[in-house]
């Protein structure tokens, strides 16, 4: 598949493979990844991002997607997260604060596995083709320390 194929109507593999971090470091793996990743992107746009998009009508821009594990551990990402399986993306809606885009998608039918806002700065959103928890939570520091809170 190449960066340039739609994963859905109005999201395209490369926008989330999107990674500063693996650009400075030339983590090229990052930009290939493997199938069973695609399929999971694909599910996320299907499930999640495309219905977001097409309920507010405005563009959304991921800020991180997949990561491979390289990038992962280059921006202190958890050993466990579902951005290295391809279920995750961090985004910002235009037009809409975090927070907005937090609670519209907390309060809809969406069949997301975690939402989470992180820092009144991004809002976290994840898929699982097998389970989907609906957990609702936010990131905070405290003491230098992510902490979260389920909502």
């Amino acid at each position: 598949m190449k960066l340039t194929d739609k994963l859905s109507t109005n999201f395209t593999l490369a926008e989330l493979t999107v990674s500063d971090a693996a650009v400075r470091k030339n983590y090229t793996e990052q930009f290939n990844p493997p199938d069973n990743v695609i399929t999971a992107l694909t599910e996320l746009c299907k499930n999640i991002l495309q219905p977001l998009r097409n309920t507010v009508n405005a563009s959304i821009k991921v800020t991180s997607g997949y990561r491979c594990e390289r990038t992962n551990k280059a921006i202190g990402g958890a050993k466990t997260s579902q951005h290295i399986d391809g279920e995750a993306a961090d985004i910002n809606v235009e037009g809409m604060s975090v927070e907005e885009v937090y609670l519209l998608i907390k309060d809809s039918n969406l069949p997301f596995d975690q939402v989470i806002q992180e820092f009144d700065a991004w809002v976290h959103v994840s898929y699982n083709s097998t389970k989907n928890r609906k957990m609702c939570l936010r990131a905070v520091k405290k003491n230098g320390k992510t902490v979260y809170i389920a909502d």
